[in-house]
């Protein structure tokens, strides 16, 4: 694993899973932004919404883009499923991914609200994945993401 890998899967970990707060002033007229910085590198997750977000996670180094990802996420059974389940089931699964170090699919979380499941093809540098939760083994929430390394 190198420098940048580890440093997206800790900055995930210390900014949404943590609870940290969203920045004061957004970069984007009604964006939620929570930014992260250690050594040369900087990330910021900025997103809109709540129950139904998109958003993009970007990581510089020493000022230069060099990694992003895009996500759209939605609830697709309100009736049975909200965002407060939701995120309380995506936390704990993700908090839990990560401390595999890695952020990427092939994983797998049950949880008393739902069956987390993430599957992704790739790596770090060149991805695409789903992240999903079934309630009773119907589709309840749903996550498209896509990402890898920006180059000049």
């Amino acid at each position: 694993m190198d420098a940048l890998e580890r440093f997206i899967v800790e900055a995930k970990a210390v900014t949404y899973m943590a609870g940290k707060k969203a920045a004061e002033v957004p970069s984007r007229l009604g964006a939620k932004d929570i930014p992260y910085e250690k050594g040369p590198y900087r990330y910021l997750d900025s997103h809109f919404g709540g129950t139904d977000f998109l958003g993009q996670e970007v990581v510089w180094h020493d000022e230069t883009p060099v990694w992003a990802m895009n996500y759209y996420g939605r609830i697709i059974d309100p009736e049975r499923f909200d965002g407060e389940r939701a995120g309380t089931v995506i936390k704990q699964a993700l908090s839990a991914l990560y401390q595999e170090k890695r952020f990427l699919g092939g994983f797998a979380y049950v949880h008393p609200l739902g069956e987390y499941l993430d599957d992704a093809a790739g790596d770090y540098r060149s991805f695409i994945g789903t992240e999903r939760i079934l309630v009773d083994g119907r589709l309840a929430y749903r996550l498209d993401y896509q990402g890898g390394m920006i180059k000049r």
